[in-house]
């Protein structure tokens, strides 16, 4: 049997610690995540700064953005902005091979190592088109 006053002790000892672990800053209870999940929505074909979801896209320096195609549509996730010069420099999920968005349930996905705005759109839909802002 567990004597009372000692089981007292030791919860308020436990629910002490965690107030002055959460006051602290030092210790974060809840990690970040290093994935920021975004969809190519439904229809996206037929839409503008609406196809992407959310947009514009926040994340944080390090975290990398998860594009998932929830539409039926082939479409891209592609950097720059239509018949800009740096199309694609940054980042694109390609028309072909293992990151083109051919079909619905693919994805692709970037990480972002430096702050700043990245535009993006779809080459096959130019009007689909999508901000990263990364801080």
């Amino acid at each position: 049997m567990v004597n009372k006053p000692i089981y007292l002790a030791a919860s308020l000892l436990a629910i002490l610690s965690v107030i002055v672990i959460g006051a602290s800053g030092n210790v974060s209870v809840f990690a970040q995540s290093d994935k920021v999940q975004a969809s190519i929505v439904p229809g996206a074909s037929t839409l503008t700064d609406t196809a992407y979801s959310p947009n514009p896209i926040e994340a944080a320096v390090g975290q990398t953005v998860v594009w998932t195609n929830d539409d039926s549509a082939f479409h891209t996730v592609t950097s720059g902005t239509v018949g800009a010069a740096n199309v694609g420099k940054d980042f694109d999920s390609g028309l072909a091979g293992p990151t083109a968005l051919t079909s619905k349930g693919k994805t692709f996905e970037h990480k972002f190592d430096m702050t700043g705005e990245y535009p993006y759109y779809c080459i096959l839909h130019p009007g689909m088109v999508g901000t990263v802002i990364v801080k």
